[in-house]
């Protein structure tokens, strides 16, 4: 999911060029290219990579990778994690790898052209983070790879929230982002599996508007509920702080 095409219009600008026709996206420790992959870099994508909890995640999944952002994301965040890419797009993959391979951590990141609902692990996850596609209306994008990366018809809500839980450790935990419209599945979801909802973060894109995405962190075990609030922008031109804090180790802008 993507708020340079889907999230009201708000869309993130680098080097002076909208995210929308950029190729290469400099961040301060990284770039990457996002010519390949179906769904580009976005908003929600760099949202989730700088708000996931990654302490004391040394084994984690990154589902859906696309380009390799969110891998990249924890992996400059935590040392000693180590990252697992998977994605059903073998371009993506194809973009991932040369991604991960011109990192500072590619000895960390490995990317692996895989479906999640098929995927088998070794051993179990600390953290599984996913951008996952979430669109179910009946009008799909022409190109095939695209509607896989948009809409949730090779992976739904249920599948990633029942998979993950079988690929978590004891303390493991889910953290993905999802249209706030949909907040009420996703706490059906996570009861029918038996997961906690640990954090919970509304995302508006201009204060005083209505929430468009949800940050949700999902716990195998029983926990207290964090709620809390992000606002992107508090003027259609202007960053508010909590973003910047929030982004600041990323954009070479911010």
């Amino acid at each position: 999911m993507n708020f340079s095409i889907n999230f009201a219009n708000v869309i993130i600008s680098l080097s002076s060029c909208k995210m929308a026709r950029e190729k290469v996206f400099r961040f301060k420790q990284f770039s990457v290219v996002n010519d390949k992959t179906a769904m580009k870099v976005g908003t929600d994508g760099v949202l989730l990579g700088a708000w996931c909890d990654v302490e004391g995640a040394k084994r984690v999944l990154d589902v859906g990778t696309g380009c390799g952002l969110i891998a990249l994301m924890v992996a400059q965040r935590n040392r000693d994690a180590h990252i697992e890419a998977i994605d059903i797009d073998p371009n993506a993959i194809t973009e991932a790898m040369t991604n991960i391979t011109t990192s500072p951590w590619s000895d960390r990141v490995k990317a692996k052209c895989v479906d999640f609902n098929d995927f088998a692990a070794q051993e179990p996850y600390d953290l599984i983070v996913s951008n996952p596609p979430f669109f179910t209306e009946n009008v799909m994008a022409p190109e095939r790879c695209r509607n896989m990366a948009r809409h949730s018809v090779t992976l739904t809500l249920d599948q990633l929230i029942s998979h993950s839980k079988h690929l978590l450790a004891h303390n493991g935990r889910l953290a993905f982002i999802y249209p706030a419209e949909q907040d009420l599945s996703v706490r059906r979801c996570a009861v029918k599996h038996a997961m906690s909802i640990k954090r919970f973060t509304s995302v508006v894109p201009v204060e005083g508007s209505a929430a468009k995405r949800t940050l949700w962190e999902l716990s195998k075990g029983p926990t207290n509920t964090v709620v809390e609030e992000i606002i992107i922008k508090v003027s259609t031109s202007s960053y508010s702080q909590q973003y910047i804090d929030l982004t600041r180790d990323f954009y070479l802008k911010m």
